[in-house]
């Protein structure tokens, strides 16, 4: 994978996790207070490592920030993110998921919601997942 993008800024891979439960609603999370664009919302997920996909990272990431499980058979691909921030250029695929084991606590100091997609369109978010929200809207 190039480590560039078209605009020079490094591109950075970033999995993501629409979950969603019975009643047709998502999870999101706030971005923690030690990253950047902090108290933000967005889809769980994280930064594909080397080597890895992007299936296997949601496992990953999932697992590490609220404690499910889900394996890669139940992650659906529904769209992708293309943004150019001003460091770096965000490539990130959105998979849906429905079927995993436990219950989502939030394991890094964030904060979960449960929301119906038309409600996730107040939230302040990242600009990369603004596009990404008519996709679950249109589907849900």
């Amino acid at each position: 994978m190039p480590t560039t993008g078209a605009d020079g800024g490094r591109l950075v891979l970033v999995a993501a996790a629409a979950l969603v439960d019975e009643e047709s609603r998502v999870l999101v999370a706030t971005r923690p207070e030690r990253k950047s664009m902090s108290g933000l919302w967005e889809f769980p997920g994280g930064k594909v490592e080397p080597g890895e996909t992007p299936e296997a990272c949601l496992v990953r990431e999932l697992e590490e920030e609220l404690g499910i499980v889900t394996r890669p058979p139940c992650l659906a691909p529904l769209s992708f993110a293309s943004h150019a921030y001003p460091s770096f250029h965000l490539l990130m695929p959105l998979f849906v998921c429905r079927v995993w084991e436990g219950e989502p606590v939030p394991k890094e100091g964030q904060q979960i919601r449960w929301l119906r997609p038309k409600d996730l369109f107040s939230l302040p978010m990242p600009e990369a997942d603004r596009p990404l929200l008519r996709f679950l809207d249109e589907l849900l």
